[in-house]
């Protein structure tokens, strides 16, 4: 398992292999010289050589700018398992603006020899102290003194914590910017005593076995892996590995940067050397990016920009430049319609709040409760599958809104608070006080805090993550404060906290024998708010101001033009119960070269959630605005009920619409606005059926406070409330998730479920292809203006019951076998990367024939979460190496088939 971040702007290539043409130019005899061109442009030179350090031979690539004279230099560490190529993109990045950049492979990875070392001081953190005196000595190196490089260190996981290391044992590093390492490598493999046996392993196996290293941590690791408990000695061994030893000497400026989905190194590892090095008065800035080891954006390209910053601010002295916040933390900001993307916004404050800033009290409610602990920690919950990283995992789905953590009955104590009143944002580590008794000596213990729904079933555990607990002389009962995972997430208005401590997790070894835990609650769950970190509000799009004017001249103009109109044609009566009837539509804009919408037909029925799909350039929202009555179609006919439509007819009044963003007044609430937009249209109020429309977009109480106080998915409600006012038969809607994050998208796919369910008809445009396959029940593809496929969901994509099983490694025949003959699974097969498992008609739908209502989405009918636990579950117990687990997305598969290369 590659532990380490992806490179920027490089073209992927396989693990630890480095390309012939690269691999024919590294010499092997120690001093010789092979100086090459990069296959970037031609102002940065690539010198390969292998160096003798501390008797091994360390594989090096140096990159230096076209420029003459004496350059800053920069050490590139590399992650776990990797090697100085994964590196080689952002060394010549750095080269071109400037830098002396000097890659390795650290000892037993890449073409490097020696054993591996987890950064001993004796060995890697010496070998790196070795490519200094190298640098020294190079005439393209900029000297603060004779002997002393301006140099400065970056590096991801392994790579970070050599950076942070040999600024503690060599002086003459001058900045470092390590990211998603760790400070304490003992308190990262061993949290509060129990061992992180999964992370563990995934270390050794990425090594290539326990042979590869040193063999002191080999014997280490056996006994600890055998034992399932961490000895003092085994704590010694990487406490004296790790940045923490020599923290009281790390007193260079340094950027942290740390991952929010990382079960390996959570965030308080940041947090741990941001406080050390800040006491030794270094400037230290901290930055939570959205991703880590368990996968998610690693935000490659704005850490390496920052990085870059902080280089030239303190290798070049370049006073001016901006190194951005003293904090930083990435939230997601909505979703890019075009991909599904996650758009990350960040965050910041002045200063860095640390874990415990701005806490707030929480009340719990729940009785003493006895947990078990099962004979061989079996079946063992679930929180984070480690080590997926790109491959997907849990927190992904975690970041969707998604939960799929398991926690076994009778396998753990849960304590609820009542539902929030307003949003919450938590910033940092909850903390609460237990009590624990047990039958036995020790109890060990998984702590953690779930977001729960409205509804008391949803639940999502944020970023997946827990607090190991082992509780020594517990028989007796014991107090203990728990200091659970640092995280950044917003539990919504309405949703609960939900304090659970389990008996067994996958990722940890538990005891085997048998025993039981009695918990009770000893304080209120204290969450840390920070607010002195602040997200920069979007600016109010310039409609919010120019569209009050624009609707009263629009009005004019229609009082104008309304005694010209032309005579509708009469109705056709045998298409009053057909909630659209498009004939032929065609559409050419003045001074195009070819038709926007051409010869397009279907028919929408009611009770029906219809997606209009179709990449960028389809005709989509020109087919819409046709339909509502905005722009004129050049040929064809749009029937509404049977009513052709025409700008200004009546049956537009049974349309409601949500097409390109609708314009809110800001200093007024959110119900003011809509009372003020009905009343506009002239109708009746007691016609608006406002509570009706409000009750389904789920706005709560945020409806009495000003829109300028809206998120962006409160002011997207708004607008589908708007829309629903009247509770019009027809529901259009352009792009409805825009800007919105993911769980407020799953509450969208709710709203327009529950807005179909009484008869009505909801056509939805969207580029989220998994949202739409959830949600609609018929599908119309279009490509270039032009129908290509309509129809329902499940003949579109196929049935609506298969799974994708990603592998940590490849499977046996026979356990295939086992896997196929799972009763809730109908087949498994092999596909690239993992199991397409189908699930039986009665795991996927329900008991009985299978057939959904009309407003139901076609393709999912039972929640994902339950379909994937109870897969999960199995597969768990017939230890299949599971990756990740979700959907197949059968409606991406099928809309690329049908619009070819155009998307």
């Amino acid at each position: 398992m590659d532990l380490r971040l992806p490179r920027r702007r490089a073209p992927r290539r396989p693990r630890r292999i480095i390309s012939a043409a690269t691999a024919a130019l590294v010499l092997t005899g120690a001093g010789t010289w092979a100086a090459v061109a990069s296959d970037k442009p031609p102002q940065v030179t690539r010198a390969d050589r292998v160096m003798s350090l501390n008797g091994v031979r360390i594989d090096t690539s140096y990159f230096t700018p076209e420029a003459a004279g004496r350059h800053p230099a920069v050490l590139l560490g590399h992650g776990f398992g990797g090697s100085k190529d994964d590196v080689r993109a952002q060394a010549e990045d750095l080269a071109r603006d400037g830098y002396a950049v000097l890659t390795w492979s650290a000892r037993g990875f890449g073409k490097s020899t020696g054993k591996v070392g987890l950064n001993d001081p004796k060995a890697e953190v010496a070998d790196v102290s070795g490519l200094i005196d190298w640098l020294a000595k190079q005439p393209t190196v900029q000297l603060d003194r004779t002997g002393d490089p301006r140099v400065g260190i970056a590096g991801a996981s392994y790579g970070g914590a050599i950076a942070l290391l040999t600024a503690g044992y060599d002086d003459r590093v001058d900045a470092i910017a390590p990211a998603i390492t760790y400070w304490n490598l003992s308190d990262a493999l061993f949290p509060n005593g129990v061992f992180k046996k999964l992370w563990a392993g995934i270390f050794v196996n990425t090594a290539g076995g326990c042979a590869k290293f040193e063999p002191a941590i080999c014997a280490m690791y056996d006994r600890v892996a055998e034992s399932g408990t961490p000895d003092a000695a085994a704590e010694k061994m990487l406490e004296e590995r790790s940045p923490s030893a020599v923290g009281d000497r790390i007193k260079v400026p340094t950027l942290l940067i740390q991952g929010q989905t990382d079960s390996l190194f959570p965030l308080n590892q940041a947090d741990a050397a941001a406080k050390a090095i800040k006491a030794n008065g270094a400037p230290v800035d901290v930055d939570w990016i959205a991703g880590g080891h368990d996968g998610g954006d690693l935000e490659t390209s704005r850490v390496q920009s920052r990085v870059q910053s902080w280089f030239d601010r303190y290798l070049k002295k370049e006073t001016g430049t901006d190194t951005g916040p003293a904090f930083r933390v990435t939230r997601t900001g909505g979703v890019d319609s075009t991909d599904g993307a996650a758009q990350l916004r960040g965050a910041t404050d002045d200063t860095y709040p640390g874990l415990e800033n701005g806490r707030q009290s929480i009340a719990l409610t729940g009785e003493e409760q006895r947990v078990i602990n099962p004979a061989g920690a079996n079946p063992p919950g679930i929180s984070a599958l480690p080590g997926l990283g790109a491959a997907g995992g849990l927190s992904q789905l975690s970041s969707l809104g998604v939960g799929v953590s398991l926690d076994f009955p009778g396998q753990y104590a849960r304590f609820d608070s009542k539902p929030v009143t307003d949003d919450l944002r938590i910033t940092g580590s909850p903390t609460a006080t237990v009590n624990i008794k047990s039958t036995a000596e020790d109890a060990v213990l998984f702590a953690k805090v779930y977001d729960v729904g409205p509804d008391g079933t949803q639940q999502v555990l944020p970023s997946q993550l827990v607090t190991p607990l082992r509780v020594e002389g517990a028989r007796a009962g014991k107090d203990v404060t728990i200091t659970l995972p640092a995280i950044d997430h917003k539990i919504e208005q309405g949703h609960r906290l939900r304090l659970v401590l389990a008996s067994t997790d996958l990722g940890y070894a538990s005891p085997a024998a048998p025993a039981t835990y009695t918990v009770s609650l000893k304080s209120d769950l204290s969450v840390p708010t920070a607010p002195g970190v602040t997200t920069a509000a979007a600016p109010l799009p310039s409609w919010v101001w120019w569209l009050p004017l624009a609707g009263a001249v629009l009005a004019l103009a229609l009082l104008l033009t309304g005694r010209r109109r032309t005579a509708m044609p009469d109705p056709d009566p045998e298409l009053f119960e057909v909630p659209l009837q498009i004939t032929d539509l065609s559409k050419k804009y003045a001074g195009g070269d070819r038709y926007s919408v051409r010869d397009l037909s279907f028919r929408v029925e009611k009770g029906q959630v219809l997606g209009l799909l179709g990449p960028n350039g389809a005709g989509k929202t020109t087919t819409l605005r046709m339909l509502m009555g905005l722009i004129k179609p050049d040929g064809g006919e749009i029937q509404v009920f049977g009513h052709a439509i025409r700008p200004g007819a009546p049956v537009l009044s049974r349309v409601g619409s949500f097409v390109e963003g609708a314009g809110f007044l800001p200093h007024l609430s959110g119900r003011e606005n809509l009372e003020l937009y009905w009343r506009a249209t002239g109708r009746p109020p007691e016609d608006a059926h406002l509570d009706e429309a409000l009750e389904i977009a789920g706005l709560g109480d945020a409806l009495a406070r000003a829109v300028r106080t809206y998120s962006q998915g409160m002011r997207q409600r708004l607008a589908i409330a708007q829309a629903m006012l009247g509770l019009p038969d027809l529901l259009i809607l352009d792009e409805p998730t825009n800007g919105l994050d993911p769980p407020q998208i799953r509450e969208m796919r709710e709203v327009m479920i529950r807005y179909a369910a009484a008869g009505r008809t909801v056509i939805v445009s969207s580029h989220l292809l998994a949202e739409v396959e959830q949600t609609c029940t018929h599908l119309v593809v279009m490509d270039r203006g032009q129908l290509v496929q309509a129809g329902p969901v499940s003949e579109i994509t196929g049935s609506g019951d298969t799974l994708l099983v990603g592998l940590a490694a490849d499977i046996t025949d026979p356990l295939l076998e086992k896997v196929a003959a799972l009763p809730q699974v109908e087949s498994a097969t092999r596909t690239d990367g993992g199991l397409l498992v189908r699930l039986t008609s009665t795991q996927a739908r329900g008991a009985g024939n299978g057939a959904t209502s009309p407003h139901e989405p076609a393709a999912e009918q039972q929640p994902i979460t339950e379909r994937t636990n109870a897969l999960l579950i199995e597969l768990v117990r017939l230890e299949v190496p599971v990756a990740s687990l979700g959907p197949h997305r059968r409606l991406e598969d099928a809309f690329l088939t049908l619009i070819g290369g155009s998307a």
